[in-house]
């Protein structure tokens, strides 16, 4: 992820804004961009417009989550524009392509994105899809902001000092999950998990929490997520006899559980546990839809968003057919950083902003909406952002250095919310 190097790179082309971005339309007008610098910001003159696109699942295993991002997404920009835009000159319609939980798809659509000129990409949503697009996206100087990759890979990964996220990275959300399963009296687990970045990651991270505390981690085994079926990984569970079982998934997650809750391996009898990538309203549904309540009692963990219920309120006005939230407040402060950087920067060359993208989330005047903390940016104030999601207090590596992680559960085929902790990197 960020460097202690930085690099000094090219400026990015700009060229016309795609009128329609790929789900619904903008509140901004076709508004385009001629030039190459970005803008410098000085005197009363306007800089270029800030230029956004997007990566995110519209199809795929993830595709309930990009309703809540795009949305989120959309929402922040008309939060912008009606309060001026970016140094004066309005957010265009956002380019956007899909990345369908696959590699080369979402290849493909970093390179539509990309050949529209953007100053930064928001996305993806999938760690292992980010994995695919990342090098393609800062190679072109190009500022990249996900709302949902958690995997720790990103935390040193070598971008050049352009990719950012708001989601926190799973060394911080292992250790919570561990600890929910080590207090509910487990001490012999088992964990299976996505053969991905993401799926090693959040594992590795939970086992060596687990291990820690005195538990025994008798199975962490990885599985080829686009598999038919998963009777050997939930035999070599069932074989090992554990009192509590792991499963970091994401759709095809459903047909694990199925198969333990087959074999007698029920949340009333051992714990199951899962993490945000099973975080779903409708998980009981997909894993018994005649009894949904035979989940209850499965519990899990995810990044949690702040008690906001003003901004849920005011997307769900703005977006009122969105009914899952699940990263909407981590998207959302994507977008608010990196106007906000460019702000402060006086420049929409990402080469510019990148350098402000850490600044503007610590060490200022707290601030809670873009309008706001433009003000204090127009004051000559340096800013604290606090966004939606929480306090982000961006570390050098540009992701959150602190998270509150929520523990969820399933009550009466239904998902509940039971706490938040506070996660911290453990030393």
């Amino acid at each position: 992820m960020r460097q202690a190097m930085r690099f000094k790179t090219i400026a990015v082309v700009t060229g016309v804004m795609l009128l329609g971005a790929a789900c619904g339309s903008s509140d901004n007008g076709g508004a385009s961009a001629e030039g190459s610098s970005g803008g410098a910001g000085g005197g009363n003159a306007k800089a270029e417009p800030l230029k956004l696109g997007y990566v995110l699942p519209e199809t795929g295993d993830l595709a309930y989550l990009g309703p809540p991002q795009i949305q989120a997404m959309k929402y922040a920009v008309s939060e912008i524009n009606k309060s001026g835009g970016v140094l004066g000159s309005p957010i265009p319609a956002v380019v956007g392509g899909d990345e369908a939980g696959d590699q080369a798809i979402a290849s493909q659509s970093a390179d539509r994105v990309l050949n529209e000129g953007v100053d930064a990409v928001i996305g993806a949503a999938a760690s292992g899809m980010s994995l695919a697009i990342i090098d393609k996206i800062t190679g072109a100087g190009v500022v990249q902001c996900s709302g949902s990759n958690t995997a720790p890979t990103f935390t040193d990964y070598k971008d050049g000092g352009y990719y950012f996220r708001t989601a926190p990275s799973d060394a911080l959300q292992g250790p919570v999950l561990a600890d929910v399963i080590t207090g509910d009296g487990h001490s012999k687990v088992a964990i299976v998990a996505r053969a991905d970045d993401y799926g090693k990651g959040l594992a590795d991270a939970t086992a060596k929490s687990l291990e820690s505390s005195g538990a025994s981690v008798v199975l962490n085994e990885s599985y080829d997520p686009k598999a038919t079926n998963f009777n050997a990984t939930v035999a070599k569970v069932v074989a090992q006899k554990p009192d509590a079982v792991v499963v970091v998934a994401f759709e095809e997650g459903k047909q694990i559980i199925k198969g333990l809750m087959e074999k007698g391996l029920t949340p009333d009898k051992v714990g199951i546990y899962g993490a945000d990538g099973l975080r779903s309203e409708d998980l009981p549904k997909l894993v018994n839809a005649k009894n949904p309540q035979a989940l209850d009692g499965m519990k899990g963990t995810a990044p949690a968003s702040a008690d906001n219920p003003a901004f849920t309120k005011n997307l769900k006005a703005f977006a009122p057919d969105l009914e899952e939230l699940q990263f909407a407040p981590q998207v959302y402060d994507c977008v608010n950083v990196i106007a906000l950087a460019a702000e402060a920067a006086k420049s929409t060359d990402a080469a510019s902003f990148k350098e402000q993208m850490v600044a503007v989330t610590k060490d200022g005047e707290k601030c809670n909406s873009f309008a706001d903390c433009k003000k204090l940016l127009d004051a000559g104030k340096d800013i604290d952002y606090d966004g939606a999601s929480g306090p982000l207090d961006f570390v050098d590596a540009g992701e959150p250095g602190k998270a509150t992680i929520e523990v969820y559960s399933y009550k009466d085929g239904k998902l509940k919310t039971l706490d938040t902790r506070e996660a911290a990197p453990v030393e």
